[in-house]
């Protein structure tokens, strides 16, 4: 991470984390369904320990759920400090994007291989939540 990247006492700003992890997010949505893949929610963010000036950022994300046009993807962030090698885990995220047609329209995504009973359950856990975001959103419109 850069200087431009944090604030003067060299902490990283958490909007530049949260930009990586849209960018992770949509790179493992737009892998999986094939289609351009926007960002619908980010939520569940938790900053766990700051990052600084000269870290490496590394973040790892994984598909949890598919359902219809939406898929939950998984960020986990750790950073590096590059001269000690010591790798903390700064931060975690919940992402859905949302697959789009050539005409901008939602579209189906291919359905996840479930083949281990860790995917079987993040997949269980992931729809519980984006069922959850979906009756937020419903009450939201009834508002």
């Amino acid at each position: 991470m850069f200087p431009s990247d944090a604030n003067p006492a060299g902490n990283v700003f958490g909007g530049e984390i949260l930009k990586q992890i849209d960018i992770v997010a949509g790179i493992v949505a737009q892998r999986h369904c094939g289609t351009n893949a926007v960002t619908a929610s980010i939520d569940r963010v938790d900053f766990l320990k700051p990052v600084f000036v000269g870290d490496l950022l590394i973040l790892n994300a994984r598909l949890n759920c598919i359902k219809n046009s939406s898929m939950e993807i998984e960020v986990k962030v750790e950073s590096e400090n590059l001269r000690s090698g010591l790798r903390t885990m700064t931060g975690t995220a919940m992402v859905t994007s949302v697959a789009l047609d050539d005409g901008g329209k939602p579209t189906t995504v291919p359905k996840l291989l479930l083949q281990t009973e860790e995917e079987k359950k993040k997949f269980a856990e992931g729809l519980a939540r984006m069922e959850q975001r979906s009756k937020e959103r419903r009450r939201e419109k009834a508002r």
